[in-house]
């Protein structure tokens, strides 16, 4: 669809495999995107998104609380090893573990329904998503993530950005219903999965 952004700023063009272009290039919104439908923006679409996220943690867990449509995700951030045979899911099978004062999460396992952002670009089911994350003083976090997805990318590629303490807000209540009127009036359509 015209107007969509290629790479994020500076124009960059994502290193598209064959596949990763094609689903790029014919990708259309209109036609089915997945949270017209209410269904789960997914891990990398939740934390890309404009609205808030809370952060919390304790000794065992890191929980993220996303202001987009109440979503949470807790995983633990002890060492542990990611869980064998689980059923993949819209925010993937998160581990993590402390790189001296870097959090490092790394999730896999997902059902490769969801979009990296609101922009559209794809994944696959054989994503593998790290994160980093650096508290570099009491208001800031340096956080980068690293995309590797073969089927998707011809190479990895990373992100950095840093998220700001805001003392003076809240996360809010969202609320998605299911009697989405541009979905019944048929402005967006319901996703089709295979």
């Amino acid at each position: 669809p015209a107007g969509r952004g290629g790479g994020g700023r500076g124009g960059r063009v994502l290193p598209y495999t064959a596949f990763g272009a094609k689903d790029w290039k014919t990708y259309d919104p209109s036609e089915g995107d997945y949270t017209g439908a209410c269904l789960p923006f997914g891990l990398m679409r939740s934390i890309n998104s404009p609205d808030p996220l809370r952060i919390m943690q304790d000794k065992t867990y890191f929980a993220e609380l996303f202001e987009q449509n109440t979503w949470f995700h807790v995983f633990p951030i002890d060492g542990r090893p990611h869980v064998k045979g689980a059923v993949p899911t819209w925010f993937g099978d998160s581990v993590g573990h402390w790189d001296g004062d870097t959090l490092v999460v790394e999730t896999n396992n997902f059902n490769g329904r969801t979009r990296l952002d609101t922009n559209g670009h794809g994944h696959s089911d054989q994503l593998v998503f790290t994160e980093r994350w650096t508290r570099t003083d009491l208001g800031h976090v340096a956080y980068e993530m690293k995309i590797h997805d073969p089927k998707f990318y011809t190479e990895d590629w990373k992100n950095n950005r840093q998220f700001i303490l805001r003392t003076d807000q809240e996360i809010m209540e969202y609320s998605c219903e299911e009697n989405n009127k541009s979905l019944y009036e048929g402005r967006i359509k319901a996703p089709k999965y295979e």
